[in-house]
């Protein structure tokens, strides 16, 4: 039996706004939103690794944002985690974004709570009540990350790899059908930003599946995976040959 599908985009255009301040509707979209991406096709399964690279505005952040419901899609079909994105409505991305992780390099972590308050506040924010399962949870995902022994250390106390760490595994706590990470490694060091994919491709391997978006083509090269080109308002998928033999237009 053949892996589940978790993200179909076909025929789809990707639009985003000029001003931050002006929400997209399905209605607004296409009169004050840019199209950015046109005939977007994009199957990812379970358990898939998939690399996003192009040059900066290419559609990369625009493309992360609809897969979770940020911008609407208004043009093509989309599917992800089972959710219609041209059906979604605004009371459905709650939901949505519990089957989908989210990792930004913008880390968003709440300064004034551990590491343990980081995490299970999340998982009471999204209806976790049983205290015990709660901290189940977090142990659980704190070992996948590899920060078990980091329970009551403040944000502050870790490093920019350790925070990272956080991240993901605060994208991990509800068990997502898929992770999408934007930039995820742009603030850290080479060694540090090569032990963040590492951790990605495992858990990637563990079944759940990872689209992240990088500038940095050494990863692809180490650590090989489908990557998707995006160039001049579309995206195709290229090989590992194609990519490095152009890679310094990247």
């Amino acid at each position: 039996m053949g892996k589940r599908s978790v993200v179909r985009l076909a025929n789809c255009a990707i639009y985003h706004s000029e001003d931050p301040m002006v929400e997209l509707t399905a209605k607004s979209c296409a009169k004050l939103g840019e199209m950015v991406l046109e005939n977007v096709n994009l199957e990812v399964s379970e358990g898939e690794f998939v690399y996003l690279i192009g040059r900066v505005g290419s559609g990369k952040s625009s493309l992360l944002k609809t897969l979770y419901g940020e911008l609407p899609l208004v043009d093509g079909e989309g599917e992800v985690a089972g959710f219609n994105l041209r059906k979604l409505r605004r009371s459905q991305i709650p939901y949505l974004r519990r089957n989908v992780g989210i990792v930004f390099q913008e880390l968003q972590l709440l300064s004034d709570r551990d590491v343990e308050d980081n995490l299970s506040f999340v998982l009471r924010a999204t209806g976790w009540k049983d205290k015990g399962e709660i901290g189940n949870r977090v142990d659980e995902v704190l070992s996948q990350v590899g920060l078990e022994n980091k329970h009551h250390k403040m944000p502050f106390e870790l490093s920019g790899g350790e925070r990272q760490r956080l991240v993901i595994a605060r994208a991990l706590l509800n068990s997502p059908q898929i992770v999408l990470a934007d930039e995820p490694t742009g603030n850290l060091d080479p060694v540090t930003a090569e032990s963040i994919v590492q951790l990605f491709h495992s858990i990637a391997a563990s079944g759940t599946a990872i689209i992240m978006s990088t500038h940095n083509t050494t990863f692809i090269e180490n650590y090989p995976s489908r990557t998707m080109l995006f160039s001049q308002g579309s995206i195709k998928e290229i090989d590992i040959n194609e990519l490095l033999g152009t890679k310094s237009s990247i």
